[in-house]
């Protein structure tokens, strides 16, 4: 079977899109990185996809549409089908979200629907809360909304600061993300209303909860 071809959409480090790339390295994973797109030329994540010899191109256009139609152009060219945002900084435009419904997923450093927006670690903090963790969803107009296609839970410890607890959060991203497409590219997600269905006993519910797990 062919492997699913993922565009990556970047606006940084992409350290997210460097866990996509080493899963795909193993042949028997079910997807490939087609192309990575960011919005920013010096984001050092190009340099990650360059490394990779993955296609890479820098879209510095700062009107939502405009980008969103060149951007939408680099995807379809490369053969796109699924869409994943890892990093991305920037609000998409409303058609680009719903011309790659269903088709487009993110990471957040959350357990939505809990903290949404910027600096959720922060946000984790201040609540008092005794676990955080991230959360892979599909994107919809809502900016950290959408149905839930898996998430990572971390403890919260007493003397955690916004940088320690980000470096606990990201490292559970790093296996949370490769899980959530290999689960799509393996044609095991059904979107019920707002609610995601994981087809198959292989890769149990429990098992997204664990931020231990790395068989992806």
């Amino acid at each position: 079977m062919a492997r699913l071809r993922v565009g990556v959409l970047i606006s940084g480090r992409g350290s997210n899109l460097q866990a996509l790339i080493d899963a795909a390295r193993d042949p028997g994973y079910p997807a490939e990185i087609a192309v990575v797109v960011s919005n920013r030329a010096d984001a050092p994540g190009l340099g990650r996809a360059a490394a990779a010899g993955i296609p890479h191109h820098a879209i510095e256009e700062t009107r939502r549409a405009a980008f969103a139609e060149a951007a939408d152009r680099v995807l379809r060219a490369a053969g796109v089908e699924l869409v994943a945002l890892a990093g991305f900084m920037r609000i998409l435009d409303l058609g680009f979200v719903e011309a790659w419904r269903d088709r487009m997923v993110n990471i957040h450093p959350s357990l939505l629907p809990a903290f949404p927006g910027l600096h959720p670690q922060r946000q984790a903090l201040a609540a008092g809360v005794k676990f955080s963790g991230c959360t892979v969803h599909f994107v919809r107009a809502v900016v950290d909304s959408g149905p839930i296609v898996a998430q990572a839970a971390v403890p919260v410890a007493d003397d955690d600061d916004e940088e320690r607890l980000a470096a606990r959060i990201l490292a559970a991203e790093h296996r949370l993300y490769p899980l959530a497409v290999r689960l799509f590219a393996e044609r095991r997600l059904r979107i019920a209303g707002e609610r995601v269905l994981v087809d198959g006993a292989a890769a149990p519910p429990a098992a997204m909860l664990n931020p231990s797990d790395n068989r992806a």
